[in-house]
């Protein structure tokens, strides 16, 4: 499954650069009405229902010529949403001072402080050495540099 994805970014990737699009995520799993193939895009300035369109007829042109999946499934392209995923390196440089919510693999301790724990929430200070670093929202708590091969999810968080 994890190949057929990355042979699918690679085939979309020039279409999208075209577009003057990112692929956030994409995401291609089974779910009560069969197989679905979800795009998640963006763009400098936010993505428009005509980008998701234009994306969608281009992308399902060139995956119906490739033919690379053999089993029926739905095609689906929107944007990111206001709880973005963070999952490239880039992603933590470009979204610096935005509120976040990440979740590592295992409990850490990435302040030395004796709190293990998984889920960190706060302003996104940056990348630094291959960690990502967050000013906690809990008060006093300080900034903590979490290891970027630690991270299982990350997104941005809204406050309203």
């Amino acid at each position: 499954m994890a190949q057929l994805v990355e042979q699918i970014e690679l085939l979309i990737q020039p279409i999208l650069e075209d577009l003057g699009l990112e692929l956030v995520d994409l995401v291609y799993q089974r779910e009560n009405r069969g197989w679905v193939l979800r795009f998640f895009l963006d763009k400098e300035g936010g993505i428009t229902l005509d980008d998701c369109a234009e994306a969608s007829r281009e992308i399902s042109a060139l995956l119906d010529i490739e033919d690379v999946i053999d089993t029926a499934y739905n095609l689906e392209v929107s944007s990111p949403g206001l709880d973005r995923p963070l999952k490239k390196p880039r992603d933590f440089e470009r979204f610096s001072g935005q509120l976040v919510k990440v979740k590592t693999v295992i409990a850490i301790d990435p302040d030395e402080r004796g709190r293990n724990r998984k889920t960190f929430a706060g302003t996104l200070d940056g990348l630094a050495d291959g960690k990502v670093l967050i000013t906690l929202k809990e008060k006093n708590a300080g900034q903590v540099a979490i290891p970027l091969d630690q991270i299982d999810t990350a997104h941005l968080e809204y406050e309203f």
